[in-house]
Protein backbone atom coordinates (compact mmCIF):
# COMPACT_ATOMS: atom_id res chain seq x y z
CA UNK A 1 0.00 0.00 0.00
CA UNK A 2 1.37 3.42 -0.94
CA UNK A 3 2.41 5.49 2.05
CA UNK A 4 0.21 8.38 0.90
CA UNK A 5 -2.82 6.09 1.17
CA UNK A 6 -1.79 4.70 4.54
CA UNK A 7 -1.40 8.27 5.81
CA UNK A 8 -4.85 9.40 4.66
CA UNK A 9 -7.04 10.54 7.52
CA UNK A 10 -10.37 8.80 7.85
CA UNK A 11 -13.41 11.01 7.51
CA UNK A 12 -14.25 12.56 10.87
CA UNK A 13 -17.81 13.05 9.61
CA UNK A 14 -18.13 9.31 9.09
CA UNK A 15 -16.53 8.71 12.48
CA UNK A 16 -19.29 10.69 14.16
CA UNK A 17 -22.00 9.09 12.04
CA UNK A 18 -20.68 5.62 12.86
CA UNK A 19 -21.10 6.45 16.54
CA UNK A 20 -24.80 7.07 15.94
CA UNK A 21 -25.73 4.42 13.39
CA UNK A 22 -28.40 2.03 14.62
CA UNK A 23 -29.79 4.54 17.11
CA UNK A 24 -33.33 5.57 16.20
CA UNK A 25 -33.30 8.33 18.82
CA UNK A 26 -30.58 10.38 17.09
CA UNK A 27 -31.53 13.40 14.96
CA UNK A 28 -28.97 13.16 12.18
CA UNK A 29 -27.76 16.32 10.44
CA UNK A 30 -24.20 15.16 9.78
CA UNK A 31 -24.26 14.37 6.05
CA UNK A 32 -24.69 16.89 3.26
CA UNK A 33 -27.96 15.68 1.82
CA UNK A 34 -31.66 16.33 2.10
CA UNK A 35 -33.88 13.74 3.75
CA UNK A 36 -36.38 14.24 0.91
CA UNK A 37 -36.49 11.46 -1.69
CA UNK A 38 -35.84 12.05 -5.39
CA UNK A 39 -39.02 13.24 -7.18
CA UNK A 40 -41.21 10.52 -8.68
CA UNK A 41 -40.79 11.52 -12.33
CA UNK A 42 -37.01 11.23 -12.07
CA UNK A 43 -37.24 7.78 -10.48
CA UNK A 44 -39.79 6.69 -13.08
CA UNK A 45 -37.39 7.64 -15.89
CA UNK A 46 -34.79 5.28 -14.43
CA UNK A 47 -37.36 2.52 -13.98
CA UNK A 48 -38.52 2.89 -17.59
CA UNK A 49 -34.91 2.68 -18.77
CA UNK A 50 -34.44 -0.56 -16.86
CA UNK A 51 -37.69 -1.93 -18.25
CA UNK A 52 -36.35 -1.24 -21.75
CA UNK A 53 -33.25 -3.25 -20.92
CA UNK A 54 -30.76 -0.36 -20.91
CA UNK A 55 -28.28 -2.25 -18.77
CA UNK A 56 -25.22 -1.98 -21.02
CA UNK A 57 -22.17 0.26 -21.26
CA UNK A 58 -22.54 3.84 -22.44
CA UNK A 59 -20.07 6.23 -24.07
CA UNK A 60 -17.22 7.16 -21.72
CA UNK A 61 -18.27 10.81 -21.81
CA UNK A 62 -21.97 10.09 -21.31
CA UNK A 63 -25.08 9.85 -23.45
CA UNK A 64 -24.97 12.39 -26.27
CA UNK A 65 -28.45 13.66 -25.41
CA UNK A 66 -27.52 14.14 -21.74
CA UNK A 67 -24.32 16.01 -22.61
CA UNK A 68 -26.38 18.28 -24.85
CA UNK A 69 -28.98 18.79 -22.11
CA UNK A 70 -26.26 19.63 -19.57
CA UNK A 71 -24.71 22.08 -22.04
CA UNK A 72 -28.09 23.76 -22.59
CA UNK A 73 -28.74 23.89 -18.83
CA UNK A 74 -25.30 25.36 -18.13
CA UNK A 75 -25.59 27.74 -21.05
CA UNK A 76 -28.92 28.99 -19.73
CA UNK A 77 -27.18 30.01 -16.52
CA UNK A 78 -23.80 31.22 -17.78
CA UNK A 79 -23.93 31.81 -21.52
CA UNK A 80 -23.37 29.59 -24.54
CA UNK A 81 -21.92 26.17 -23.72
CA UNK A 82 -20.81 23.53 -26.25
CA UNK A 83 -21.64 19.86 -25.52
CA UNK A 84 -18.05 19.09 -26.52
CA UNK A 85 -16.90 20.64 -23.26
CA UNK A 86 -19.03 18.32 -21.09
CA UNK A 87 -18.17 14.95 -19.52
CA UNK A 88 -20.73 12.99 -17.50
CA UNK A 89 -19.22 11.40 -14.38
CA UNK A 90 -20.21 8.89 -11.72
CA UNK A 91 -20.92 11.53 -9.10
CA UNK A 92 -19.55 14.94 -8.19
CA UNK A 93 -16.72 13.42 -6.16
CA UNK A 94 -15.74 11.32 -9.18
CA UNK A 95 -15.74 14.49 -11.29
CA UNK A 96 -13.37 16.17 -8.84
CA UNK A 97 -11.05 13.16 -8.61
CA UNK A 98 -10.93 12.84 -12.40
CA UNK A 99 -9.98 16.50 -12.70
CA UNK A 100 -7.17 16.11 -10.17
CA UNK A 101 -5.92 12.92 -11.85
CA UNK A 102 -5.92 14.71 -15.20
CA UNK A 103 -4.00 17.76 -14.00
CA UNK A 104 -1.73 16.85 -11.09
CA UNK A 105 1.55 14.94 -11.06
CA UNK A 106 3.42 13.78 -7.97
CA UNK A 107 5.37 16.70 -6.55
CA UNK A 108 3.13 19.39 -8.06
CA UNK A 109 2.01 22.26 -5.84
CA UNK A 110 -1.73 22.50 -5.25
CA UNK A 111 -3.34 25.39 -3.38
CA UNK A 112 -6.69 24.77 -1.67
CA UNK A 113 -8.89 27.33 0.10
CA UNK A 114 -10.04 25.90 3.44
CA UNK A 115 -12.13 25.05 5.47
CA UNK A 116 -13.49 22.75 2.82
CA UNK A 117 -15.02 19.33 2.29
CA UNK A 118 -12.11 16.99 3.15
CA UNK A 119 -12.15 15.19 -0.22
CA UNK A 120 -10.80 18.33 -1.87
CA UNK A 121 -7.63 18.32 0.22
CA UNK A 122 -7.27 14.52 0.18
CA UNK A 123 -7.45 14.11 -3.60
CA UNK A 124 -4.23 16.06 -4.41
CA UNK A 125 -2.46 14.23 -1.58
CA UNK A 126 -3.51 10.89 -3.09
CA UNK A 127 -1.79 12.01 -6.31
CA UNK A 128 1.39 12.85 -4.40
CA UNK A 129 1.02 16.62 -4.67
CA UNK A 130 2.41 19.18 -2.25
CA UNK A 131 -0.60 20.78 -0.58
CA UNK A 132 -0.68 24.44 0.39
CA UNK A 133 -3.71 25.68 2.38
CA UNK A 134 -5.04 29.24 2.34
CA UNK A 135 -7.55 29.70 5.12
CA UNK A 136 -10.69 31.74 5.13
CA UNK A 137 -10.89 33.92 8.23
CA UNK A 138 -13.85 33.96 10.65
CA UNK A 139 -15.27 37.23 11.96
CA UNK A 140 -18.54 37.46 13.85
CA UNK A 141 -19.55 33.96 12.79
CA UNK A 142 -18.93 34.54 9.05
CA UNK A 143 -15.92 33.37 7.06
CA UNK A 144 -14.24 35.58 4.47
CA UNK A 145 -11.37 35.36 2.02
CA UNK A 146 -8.17 37.37 2.29
CA UNK A 147 -7.89 37.79 -1.47
CA UNK A 148 -4.34 39.14 -1.41
CA UNK A 149 -3.17 36.22 0.73
CA UNK A 150 -4.60 33.84 -1.85
CA UNK A 151 -3.02 35.66 -4.77
CA UNK A 152 0.31 35.70 -2.96
CA UNK A 153 0.06 31.94 -2.41
CA UNK A 154 -0.55 31.17 -6.09
CA UNK A 155 2.75 31.49 -7.98
CA UNK A 156 4.11 30.13 -11.28
CA UNK A 157 5.06 27.05 -9.25
CA UNK A 158 1.37 26.38 -8.49
CA UNK A 159 -0.07 23.75 -10.81
CA UNK A 160 -3.66 23.83 -9.53
CA UNK A 161 -5.89 26.08 -7.41
CA UNK A 162 -8.93 24.35 -5.89
CA UNK A 163 -11.92 26.48 -4.86
CA UNK A 164 -15.31 25.45 -3.52
CA UNK A 165 -17.87 28.26 -3.56
CA UNK A 166 -20.56 28.35 -2.33
CA UNK A 167 -18.50 26.63 0.26
CA UNK A 168 -19.07 23.48 2.26
CA UNK A 169 -19.05 23.97 5.23
CA UNK A 170 -18.94 27.75 5.76
CA UNK A 171 -21.40 29.03 3.13
CA UNK A 172 -18.77 31.53 1.96
CA UNK A 173 -19.23 32.57 -1.67
CA UNK A 174 -16.86 34.27 -4.08
CA UNK A 175 -17.91 37.63 -5.49
CA UNK A 176 -17.64 38.27 -9.25
CA UNK A 177 -14.83 40.77 -8.57
CA UNK A 178 -12.88 38.17 -6.57
CA UNK A 179 -13.39 35.58 -9.30
CA UNK A 180 -12.11 38.01 -11.93
CA UNK A 181 -9.03 38.84 -9.85
CA UNK A 182 -8.30 35.14 -9.30
CA UNK A 183 -8.80 34.27 -12.97
CA UNK A 184 -6.59 37.14 -14.13
CA UNK A 185 -3.86 36.12 -11.67
CA UNK A 186 -3.99 32.43 -12.66
CA UNK A 187 -3.74 33.40 -16.33
CA UNK A 188 -0.45 35.15 -15.48
CA UNK A 189 0.94 32.28 -13.42
CA UNK A 190 -0.29 29.53 -15.77
CA UNK A 191 -2.21 27.89 -12.92
CA UNK A 192 -5.23 25.68 -13.54
CA UNK A 193 -8.40 26.40 -11.55
CA UNK A 194 -10.62 23.57 -10.35
CA UNK A 195 -13.90 25.14 -9.26
CA UNK A 196 -16.26 22.95 -7.25
CA UNK A 197 -19.57 24.70 -7.93
CA UNK A 198 -22.01 21.94 -6.97
CA UNK A 199 -23.89 24.32 -4.65
CA UNK A 200 -24.32 27.10 -7.21
CA UNK A 201 -28.12 26.76 -7.38
CA UNK A 202 -28.42 26.62 -3.58
CA UNK A 203 -27.93 30.37 -3.33
CA UNK A 204 -30.18 32.72 -1.38
CA UNK A 205 -29.13 36.15 -2.60
CA UNK A 206 -31.04 37.77 -5.52
CA UNK A 207 -29.24 37.29 -8.84
CA UNK A 208 -30.48 37.55 -12.43
CA UNK A 209 -29.75 33.90 -13.25
CA UNK A 210 -30.87 32.47 -9.89
CA UNK A 211 -27.50 31.03 -8.96
CA UNK A 212 -24.22 31.96 -7.32
CA UNK A 213 -21.46 33.73 -9.25
CA UNK A 214 -19.53 31.25 -11.39
CA UNK A 215 -16.16 31.27 -13.09
CA UNK A 216 -18.09 30.24 -16.21
CA UNK A 217 -19.63 33.74 -16.24
CA UNK A 218 -16.26 35.32 -16.98
CA UNK A 219 -13.90 32.67 -18.37
CA UNK A 220 -13.05 32.05 -21.99
CA UNK A 221 -13.70 28.52 -23.34
CA UNK A 222 -9.98 27.81 -23.56
CA UNK A 223 -9.02 29.14 -20.11
CA UNK A 224 -7.28 26.72 -17.74
CA UNK A 225 -10.52 26.14 -15.89
CA UNK A 226 -12.36 22.94 -14.95
CA UNK A 227 -15.73 23.20 -13.21
CA UNK A 228 -17.26 20.28 -11.30
CA UNK A 229 -21.00 19.81 -10.85
CA UNK A 230 -23.41 17.24 -9.47
CA UNK A 231 -27.06 16.28 -9.73
CA UNK A 232 -27.01 15.48 -6.00
CA UNK A 233 -27.98 18.72 -4.29
CA UNK A 234 -30.33 20.78 -6.44
CA UNK A 235 -32.11 17.74 -7.94
CA UNK A 236 -32.32 15.66 -4.73
CA UNK A 237 -30.25 12.87 -6.31
CA UNK A 238 -27.41 12.23 -3.83
CA UNK A 239 -27.60 8.43 -3.99
CA UNK A 240 -27.66 8.30 -7.80
CA UNK A 241 -23.95 9.20 -8.05
CA UNK A 242 -24.05 11.34 -11.17
CA UNK A 243 -22.17 14.54 -11.95
CA UNK A 244 -20.41 16.35 -14.76
CA UNK A 245 -17.35 18.35 -15.68
CA UNK A 246 -16.99 21.46 -17.82
CA UNK A 247 -13.55 21.86 -19.36
CA UNK A 248 -11.74 23.27 -22.40
CA UNK A 249 -12.82 21.35 -25.50
CA UNK A 250 -9.24 20.22 -26.21
CA UNK A 251 -9.25 18.35 -22.90
CA UNK A 252 -12.50 16.42 -23.31
CA UNK A 253 -11.24 13.53 -25.45
CA UNK A 254 -8.45 12.86 -22.97
CA UNK A 255 -10.92 13.01 -20.09
CA UNK A 256 -12.90 10.28 -21.86
CA UNK A 257 -9.80 8.08 -21.83
CA UNK A 258 -9.33 8.70 -18.12
CA UNK A 259 -12.97 7.86 -17.39
CA UNK A 260 -12.46 4.54 -19.22
CA UNK A 261 -9.77 3.59 -16.72
CA UNK A 262 -11.80 4.75 -13.70
CA UNK A 263 -15.45 3.75 -14.08
CA UNK A 264 -15.77 3.23 -17.88
CA UNK A 265 -19.02 5.20 -17.87
CA UNK A 266 -22.01 6.24 -15.80
CA UNK A 267 -24.93 3.79 -15.89
CA UNK A 268 -27.49 4.45 -18.61
CA UNK A 269 -30.55 4.33 -16.35
CA UNK A 270 -29.12 6.97 -14.02
CA UNK A 271 -28.37 9.15 -17.04
CA UNK A 272 -31.98 8.76 -18.20
CA UNK A 273 -33.08 9.93 -14.76
CA UNK A 274 -30.78 12.94 -15.02
CA UNK A 275 -32.13 13.77 -18.46
CA UNK A 276 -35.67 13.77 -17.05
CA UNK A 277 -34.50 16.02 -14.21
CA UNK A 278 -33.00 18.55 -16.61
CA UNK A 279 -36.09 18.53 -18.81
CA UNK A 280 -38.17 19.58 -15.79
CA UNK A 281 -35.63 21.63 -13.85
CA UNK A 282 -38.18 24.31 -12.98
CA UNK A 283 -40.40 21.66 -11.34
CA UNK A 284 -37.64 20.72 -8.90
CA UNK A 285 -34.82 23.17 -8.25
CA UNK A 286 -36.74 26.39 -7.46
CA UNK A 287 -38.89 24.50 -4.96
CA UNK A 288 -35.83 22.87 -3.39
CA UNK A 289 -34.05 26.22 -3.06
CA UNK A 290 -37.12 27.96 -1.60
CA UNK A 291 -37.54 25.19 0.96
CA UNK A 292 -33.87 25.24 1.91
CA UNK A 293 -34.08 28.99 2.45
CA UNK A 294 -37.02 28.38 4.79
CA UNK A 295 -34.92 25.78 6.61
CA UNK A 296 -32.00 28.18 6.91
CA UNK A 297 -34.20 31.02 8.10
CA UNK A 298 -35.79 28.70 10.67
CA UNK A 299 -32.58 27.25 12.05
CA UNK A 300 -30.26 30.27 12.18
CA UNK A 301 -32.35 32.51 14.50
CA UNK A 302 -32.97 29.57 16.82
CA UNK A 303 -29.27 28.79 17.02
CA UNK A 304 -28.36 32.44 17.54
CA UNK A 305 -30.64 32.48 20.58
CA UNK A 306 -28.66 29.66 22.19
CA UNK A 307 -25.97 30.91 24.60
CA UNK A 308 -22.36 30.36 23.47
CA UNK A 309 -23.30 29.98 19.80
CA UNK A 310 -21.74 32.25 17.17
CA UNK A 311 -22.79 32.15 13.50
CA UNK A 312 -24.02 34.05 10.48
CA UNK A 313 -26.60 32.94 7.93
CA UNK A 314 -24.91 31.40 4.90
CA UNK A 315 -25.48 33.00 1.51
CA UNK A 316 -25.28 29.62 -0.18
CA UNK A 317 -25.14 25.89 0.46
CA UNK A 318 -27.17 23.85 2.91
CA UNK A 319 -25.25 24.29 6.15
CA UNK A 320 -25.19 26.31 9.31
CA UNK A 321 -21.56 26.46 10.41
CA UNK A 322 -21.30 27.70 13.97
CA UNK A 323 -18.82 28.06 16.80
CA UNK A 324 -19.65 26.76 20.23
CA UNK A 325 -17.58 28.68 22.77
CA UNK A 326 -15.91 26.70 25.52
CA UNK A 327 -15.41 23.49 23.55
CA UNK A 328 -12.03 22.98 21.90
CA UNK A 329 -12.14 19.56 20.25
CA UNK A 330 -14.90 19.50 17.62
CA UNK A 331 -14.70 15.74 17.09
CA UNK A 332 -14.99 14.96 20.78
CA UNK A 333 -17.84 17.47 21.07
CA UNK A 334 -19.73 15.98 18.14
CA UNK A 335 -19.41 12.50 19.62
CA UNK A 336 -20.68 13.74 22.98
CA UNK A 337 -23.68 15.35 21.32
CA UNK A 338 -24.54 12.03 19.69
CA UNK A 339 -24.13 10.05 22.89
CA UNK A 340 -25.63 12.51 25.36
CA UNK A 341 -28.08 14.63 23.36
CA UNK A 342 -29.09 12.41 20.46
CA UNK A 343 -27.94 15.10 18.05
CA UNK A 344 -25.78 14.29 15.02
CA UNK A 345 -23.61 17.14 13.67
CA UNK A 346 -20.36 17.20 11.68
CA UNK A 347 -17.19 18.33 13.52
CA UNK A 348 -15.51 21.48 12.22
CA UNK A 349 -12.03 19.99 12.31
CA UNK A 350 -13.15 17.50 9.64
CA UNK A 351 -12.88 20.43 7.22
CA UNK A 352 -9.67 22.11 8.40
CA UNK A 353 -7.56 22.48 11.56
CA UNK A 354 -8.56 26.15 11.74
CA UNK A 355 -12.21 25.12 12.13
CA UNK A 356 -11.56 23.44 15.45
CA UNK A 357 -14.36 24.35 17.86
CA UNK A 358 -16.93 24.70 15.04
CA UNK A 359 -19.80 22.42 14.04
CA UNK A 360 -21.63 21.94 10.74
CA UNK A 361 -25.39 21.43 10.75
CA UNK A 362 -27.01 20.35 7.47
CA UNK A 363 -30.38 22.10 7.46
CA UNK A 364 -31.79 20.27 4.41
CA UNK A 365 -34.73 18.79 6.30
CA UNK A 366 -38.10 18.05 4.74
CA UNK A 367 -39.77 18.76 8.10
CA UNK A 368 -38.52 21.96 9.76
CA UNK A 369 -39.80 20.69 13.10
CA UNK A 370 -36.76 18.39 13.13
CA UNK A 371 -34.56 21.48 13.10
CA UNK A 372 -36.52 23.00 15.96
CA UNK A 373 -36.27 19.81 17.99
CA UNK A 374 -32.55 19.60 17.28
CA UNK A 375 -31.94 23.10 18.63
CA UNK A 376 -33.98 22.18 21.70
CA UNK A 377 -31.72 19.20 22.31
CA UNK A 378 -28.59 21.31 21.89
CA UNK A 379 -29.89 23.99 24.24
CA UNK A 380 -30.90 21.45 26.89
CA UNK A 381 -27.55 19.70 26.66
CA UNK A 382 -25.65 22.97 27.03
CA UNK A 383 -27.74 23.89 30.08
CA UNK A 384 -26.81 20.57 31.66
CA UNK A 385 -23.11 21.39 31.28
CA UNK A 386 -23.34 24.25 33.76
Amino acid sequence: MRQAIQNLEESKIREVANAGFGRNDVLAFWFGESDEVTPDFIREAAIESLRKGETFYAHNLGLAELREAVANYTGGLHGTMAPGRIAITSGGVNALMLAVQALVDAGDEVVVVTPVWPNLTAQPVIMGAKLKRVSLKPAGGAWALDLQALLDAVTPATRLLVLNAPNNPTGWTLSPAEQQAILDHCRKTGTWILADEVYERLYYEPTPNRCAPSFLDIASPDDRLVVAHSFSKSFLMTGWRLGWLVMPAAMTHHMGKLIEFNTSCASVFTQRAALAALQRTDDVTPRVVAHLKTCRDTLVPLLRAVPRVELQAAKGGMYAFFKLDGFGDSLALAKRLVAEAGLGLAPGNAFAPEAQGWLRWCFASKDVSRLQEGVGRLSSWLSSQG
